[in-house]
């Protein structure tokens, strides 16, 4: 039985691969089999082995076992633009059937999936597409990346109301230093606890950027553990 979180942010850049990867790396350690997942990804390289996505193959190395990279990454879009765009540039269909099939490849190996979504909650993975249609259909609990920035606090709150207005459980939230030189991050960090549902699972520091190990150090993953239902 496989127990699944999806990785939503505030916002775009705000390091949503970088806790995925730590999120992984964090399960892996409490020695539960964790697969990463990249549904849609934009802005992606030609390889020898087709078109690849920089967070797509992050994923794929923090996973254990080493999945297929297509089920991965089912939709690897070249253009570095928003998945809609992205997607009629490449004259490509996003649906959700094929997402789905991969994910049940994934599952069917793993105690534990960590699926990362695209941009900010509302931005939808194609054109009548929205991300929480597939958080419902993988029946996964929600996890949110706070880009600890001026603005963050308003930020926080609205993606919190949409997760839950959009039938979702928002489950938690990691905030992650994005802006070494922001005032007042632990006053910020006072005021998110408050304001938010759900537990604080950790706070990354920014010069842990790139390195998922020793971010998963900063990750209490317990909380996860004893608020999901194994299905």
């Amino acid at each position: 039985m496989t127990r699944s979180w999806f990785v939503t942010g505030t916002d775009t850049g705000v390091g949503k691969t970088y806790v995925s990867v730590a999120m992984l790396h964090a399960l892996r350690g409490r020695g539960l089999r964790a697969v990463g997942m990249k549904p849609v990804a934009s802005g992606c390289d030609r390889t020898a082995d087709g078109w690849r996505n920089e967070d797509a193959l992050a994923l794929f190395a923090a996973s254990d076992p080493l999945p297929a990279y297509a089920d991965v990454n089912p939709y690897a879009l070249p253009a570095a633009t928003a998945p809609q765009l992205a997607a009629r540039d490449a004259d490509v269909a996003v649906e959700l059937p094929p997402i789905l099939s991969a994910y049940a490849r994934l599952a069917a190996t793993a105690d534990a999936m960590v699926v990362e979504g695209v941009g900010g909650w509302a931005a939808p993975l194609a054109d009548g597409f929205d991300q929480a249609e597939l958080v419902r259909a993988i029946d996964a609990h929600v996890v949110l990346v706070v880009g600890l920035r001026l603005g963050c606090l308003s930020h926080a709150r609205l993606t919190a109301r949409a997760v839950e207005a959009d039938g979702c459980r928002l489950v938690g939230w990691i905030g992650n230093r994005v802006d070494p030189d922001f005032d007042r991050v632990d006053d910020y960090l006072g005021l998110l606890r408050d304001a938010l549902p759900v537990p604080c699972l950790g706070v990354l520091a920014h010069a842990l950027e790139g390195d998922g190990v020793a971010a998963a150090c900063a990750l209490d993953v317990l909380p996860l553990l004893s608020r999901v239902e194994v299905r």
